[in-house]
């Protein structure tokens, strides 16, 4: 087990990788609007997404002895249909690969997941928001339908 911890220095040259990564995502991918690190004393990154079927939305990625965590705020609880809701989620959490969708503060819905240190490289930092992006793309409408289904009734 020893031998997952990154040391001082190993995670140094894993945050050079990780924020020159997000830098270049900025300047070439269309879909990063803005990426702003944490506190000087964390090694945290907040990405600003642009979506279509939500408009936007933050990725937090923070490493960590470790590992790299990863997650986004999906949406409230839900205002009804509660037990239909989170039905929808987690049957939808065997379709998502790395990550799953998990209650936060308040009862929050968020995608989360880890990556251990000694994976980290830019394809599965690509995979990561490829995959963040197109689970929130793919699963916030149908879950908005249904647990806000008085809002979004048609009349």
């Amino acid at each position: 087990m020893a031998d997952d911890i990154a040391d001082e220095q190993q995670l140094d040259l894993i945050e050079i990788q990780i924020t020159d990564w997000l830098a270049s995502e900025l300047a070439t991918n269309p879909v990063v609007a803005a990426v702003e690190r944490g506190e000087p004393s964390e090694r945290r990154w907040y990405v600003r997404v642009l979506g279509e079927s939500k408009d936007i939305f933050t990725i937090w990625f923070t490493l960590r002895q470790r590992t790299l965590h990863y997650e986004t705020y999906v949406m409230p609880a839900p205002d009804e249909n509660h037990a239909q809701f989170f039905e929808h989620l987690l049957r939808r959490n065997r379709k998502v690969n790395g990550m799953s969708f998990c209650i936060g503060e308040e009862d929050a819905v968020f995608l989360a997941g880890s990556l251990p240190v000694h994976a980290i490289d830019d394809g599965e930092l690509d995979r990561i928001l490829g995959s963040i992006y197109m689970y929130v793309e793919q699963f916030f409408l149908p879950a908005l339908r249904i647990g806000f289904a008085t809002r979004f009734a048609t009349n």
